[in-house]
């Protein structure tokens, strides 16, 4: 793959806003994305989901392809095919339509970094990987919802609860919730999905942030930090 596929679904209506959804991957690969792999599996269903519900109501959808599964250090391919993307949505959309970015594991890291570009209403990020020193200073004033499973072997849900307490540091509205299961969002999928919805529904001004989301973001320190869900 030569460059990044973005797999776009347009709104029902005209388009409020845009929802971009990235996969998971790997630390280190330069082979492309398999088809089958499970994280881009979930990520393909998790954006059916939000498509269904928030289409219909003006937002548009688009699921991220990789140009390669890894990382890569400092290359942090994955965070350059977001950006990638979102000069590819605002050259369709323009510049005043909120994006809406959704990211699991690798794909949360990218969001992540990508929070405070342009347009970005919120971003939600999935058990994502964040490594200790990952950049927060960027996020400042915006939303972030996190969602990580308590048993999450591949990517403990400490490397969030301190990605988290750093970003609100930094003045970040964050809201971090976790739910039983692991590190593929199969156990309770329901939770997932509608978490997701909620938080796009929300970024994109159609509806009310959910209540506790919206009572996360406003609380400081750990009571909004590792919420049950």
């Amino acid at each position: 793959m030569t460059e990044p596929v973005l797999e776009s679904r347009p709104a029902g209506a005209g388009t409020r806003a845009v929802a971009l959804f990235c996969h998971g991957g790997t630390v280190a690969s330069l082979e492309p994305p398999r088809e089958r792999a499970l994280s881009l599996v979930r990520m393909r269903a998790m954006e059916q989901f939000v498509a269904a519900a928030a289409g219909p109501r003006g937002v548009a959808t688009s699921l991220l392809r990789y140009r390669v599964a890894g990382w890569n250090g400092l290359a942090a391919d994955a965070f350059a095919d977001v950006r990638w993307s979102l000069d590819r949505i605002r050259a369709e959309h323009g510049t005043d339509v909120p994006i809406v970015l959704v990211g699991h594991s690798m794909g949360g890291r990218a969001v992540l970094r990508a929070g405070g570009e342009h347009q970005v209403a919120a971003v939600c990020a999935l058990a994502p990987w964040t490594p200790p020193g990952e950049p927060v200073a960027h996020l400042r004033g915006r939303t972030v919802a996190i969602l990580h499973g308590r048993g999450d072997r591949w990517v403990p849900a400490a490397l969030s609860a301190e990605f988290a307490a750093r970003a609100e540091e930094a003045g970040a509205l964050v809201a971090r919730f976790t739910v039983a299961g692991g590190h593929s969002m199969v156990r309770r999928v329901q939770v997932w999905h509608t978490f997701v919805r909620d938080v796009v529904l929300a970024g994109a001004g159609l509806e009310p942030m959910r209540r506790d989301i919206d009572e996360a973001t406003r609380s400081t320190g750990p009571a909004g930090l590792a919420v049950p869900l």
